[in-house]
């Protein structure tokens, strides 16, 4: 073999053996020579020629070019020694090991393009190499003093907001490996970054990274799959993940994979099970020294004090403070049952809702969830709340026309709308006995019996059955003359039943109305008269009548044709008048006055006190006409006098009935109101009425006396005479 090796050399040709004797590429041999000897560990199979060995000059397999079988290579492939067993054949270094000194040679037969790009393309980032290592220092510094805002502070002060992503994936990978003390640690801290520190993209990011590495995890993780599918349950749970992520990541996964094993445990293992909330928050051992029952007593209390002092941004931070987002639906449950016990706080607990909704502090399935626990609870909280049922249908009405809920998603609330849970047999004994009662007062026309009756059969079960006696009364009148429908009125006057009760009984008599109507064609006018009168009584208000209308809110139900009825009759010029006669007038009034008896009335005692009569007893005579629905005749009656005498003493009697409660807001806004339609007439005997009433209606503004909806909804003929 040597003599044929120095055969080939001798059938070189002269111009090759010159540029094997050069200085230059004897050089490069001993260079090449030196570097093999050197090497700390020689590869196996590897003979380290001597440098004027001929061997060393030839290929086995290109012996004609001496560029080819020179030992120093001119290919792409990196001609260093192996280090550490890394390398094939014909190469010596790792596969990822390169260096500046790395030349691309475009005459390679192996050579493509791309080769150029992906060398001016660095395979590493620095940056991210160093966020990387100082992220696994955080992570491990966390577990040893689980100070959330230091580490807060410290994955801040990195400044690399776009690689958060990667922290989220070395929190959870390093505590998957740990004790449950770590998990909820690490659960925790992912809370509290989320939105601060870490936005929702790049925790998104993060947990799909995680998903995608589960099957390296489970190298050295063998319950990956339970452990990463509680990490996403709890992410969900606490309202940092949103549920879409599971169907959405999904969607990228192989059914072989074990992310799609994770997704899938999470949500059937997990999400699905009843109460999986707390079961998911307690899994780890995390708040184990905060029971259901604590909580509800702080919300309790923090609800108390946001009523007693006003300050919405204690109570919300207070809110915050809890941090039990997927139990911020207790917070709505009790902010609900608190409005419909103290309607007087309604305004204000209903704008913690809607800031708490708009700040994200409580999302929306929460919200939902908070308004359908309380559905679920209305027929025990009418034990206690008689119209439970109606209050929370407007509460719901008002949420979802300020945006922050979405009523669609809610359940219907049952059709026996505001009604007690009393037994069967007491119900059905009361209103015999109530049927028996109203038979004797249309014979007697007794006030005064009918409410000592009341009084001695319904005393343990008051405000559920008055709501009932209401639609007993009306039912019967309804199927009796002219005469019997107005005692009706008048008696619901007298009653000064709670208007909450009241308003439970016409929706019960709206509901039953396609029953009634069997027996009583009429039925839709004749409720529609009733609700009307109730109106004009001031037995109920105009916010009343919305909130009926609220439950009956299809085109073609009975419910809101009773309803429309009963606001076009209210529009119709001097309604007031109207509707009051509309049964004869107070006929059956327990003083037998009528409606020009009770003007008369009026007229006297404003005469009396105008020559100099006393405040009190003029006071004394208008509480006297026992008819707080038609004070606004009073009203009236006083504005004209002011226009016609000009005394001024008129105008204190007005500002003394207010002072004392004797002439509401509603009736005075009704009193100016029917002065402005009668303008026209007053100026045939006092020219300047319409100037003077345009000074009166800034006075009674100023006063606080007009309903801030005076100017707007008065009737064309106010407007038309420029008034407001």
């Amino acid at each position: 073999m040597f003599q044929k090796s120095t055969m080939n050399f001798k059938e070189m040709s002269n111009d090759h053996i010159k540029d094997v004797k050069s200085p230059r590429s004897q050089k490069e041999m001993q260079t090449s020579v030196d570097t093999l000897s050197t090497s700390p560990r020689t590869p196996k199979g590897i003979h380290t020629p001597s440098p004027g060995s001929p061997r060393s000059l030839r290929s086995p397999r290109s012996p004609g070019s001496l560029r080819k079988n020179s030992r120093h290579s001119f290919s792409g492939r990196d001609g260093r020694p192996k280090k550490g067993g890394c390398g094939g054949k014909g190469t010596w270094g790792g596969l990822l090991d390169t260096e500046d000194g790395h030349v691309i040679d475009p005459h390679d037969p192996n050579y493509t393009s791309h080769e150029e790009e992906d060398k001016s393309i660095p395979r590493t980032n620095p940056k991210f190499e160093e966020f990387k290592k100082k992220a696994t220092v955080i992570v491990e510094e966390y577990f040893d003093n689980d100070d959330v805002i230091s580490t807060a502070d410290e994955l801040r002060e990195l400044e690399m907001p776009s690689y958060n992503y990667y922290f989220v994936k070395k929190l959870i990978s390093m505590a998957m490996d740990r004790h449950d003390k770590e998990k909820e640690m690490a659960s925790i801290l992912l809370s509290k970054l989320y939105g601060d520190v870490v936005d929702s993209p790049q925790l998104y990011k993060g947990f799909q990274k995680l998903v995608e590495s589960a099957d390296d995890f489970i190298v050295d993780i063998p319950d990956t799959v339970d452990v990463l599918a509680l990490f996403i349950a709890r992410a969900i749970v606490d309202d940092i993940l949103p549920p879409s992520f599971l169907t959405k990541i999904v969607n990228n996964l192989s059914k072989d994979s074990i992310g799609f094993d994770v997704i899938k445990r999470a949500e059937k293992g997990y999400l699905s099970a009843p109460l999986h909330s707390e079961r998911i928050e307690r899994r780890w051992g995390g708040n184990k020294n905060k029971t259901v029952q604590d909580l509800k007593i702080k919300i309790d209390d923090l609800l108390k004090e946001y009523v007693a002092s006003g300050d919405i941004k204690e109570a919300l931070r207070c809110i915050k403070d809890l941090n039990v987002p997927h139990f911020n639906h207790e917070v709505v449950k009790r902010v609900l049952i608190m409005v419909m016990e103290n309607r007087q706080a309604e305004s204000c607990l209903l704008e913690l809702l809607r800031r708490a909704a708009e700040e994200g502090l409580i999302n929306s399935s929460q919200i939902s969830k908070g308004f359908g626990r309380t559905i679920d609870l209305v027929d025990d909280l009418t034990l206690d709340i008689p119209n439970a049922k109606l209050l929370l249908q407007s509460l719901i009405s008002k949420a979802a026309s300020e945006g922050w809920l979405c009523a669609s998603s809610l359940k219907s609330l049952s059709s026996n709308t505001g009604r007690q849970s009393v037994e069967d047999d007491k119900v059905e004994a009361f209103k015999k006995k109530a049927g028996s009662i109203i038979h004797e007062y249309f014979l007697s026309g007794d006030v005064s019996e009918v409410i000592r009756c009341l009084e001695s059969e319904n005393r343990s079960f008051l405000s559920a059955l008055n709501a009932i006696f209401v639609k007993k009364l009306i039912t019967l009148a309804m199927d009796r003359k002219n005469r019997e429908k107005e005692m009706a009125s008048v008696l619901l006057t007298s009653l000064c039943f709670p208007s909450d009760e009241v308003v439970t009984g016409f929706t019960m008599l709206i509901e039953s109305a396609e029953d009634t109507s069997l027996d009583i064609p009429v039925v839709v006018e004749d409720l529609a008269m009733f609700l009307a009168r109730a109106e004009v009584d001031e037995v109920l208000t105009p916010k009343h009548l919305e909130e009926i209308g609220n439950q009956f809110f299809e085109p073609n139900s009975v419910g809101n044709k009773v309803i429309s009825m009963a606001l076009s009759m209210l529009k119709v010029r001097l309604s007031g008048e109207r509707i009051l006669r509309c049964w004869g007038g107070g006929g059956s009034y327990k003083n037998g006055w009528t409606i020009e008896d009770v003007k008369d009335k009026i007229e006297r005692l404003l005469e009396e006190f105008e020559c100099g009569g006393d405040m009190r007893e003029a006071c004394r005579c208008v509480k006297e006409l026992g008819m707080p629905f038609f004070h606004h005749e009073v009203v009236k009656k006083c504005l004209v006098t002011l226009m016609e005498n000009k005394n001024e003493r008129v105008w204190s009697l007005l500002r003394e009935c207010y002072s004392i409660g004797l002439i509401t807001t509603h009736q005075m806004t009704n009193g100016f109101g029917r002065m402005a339609e009668s303008l026209d007439d007053l100026a045939l005997d006092v020219p300047d009425a319409k100037k003077q009433f345009k000074n009166l209606v800034k006075r009674a503004e100023n006063e606080g006396w007009l309903d801030p909806s005076f100017c707007n909804n008065r009737s064309k003929v106010v407007l038309d005479n420029g008034f407001c």
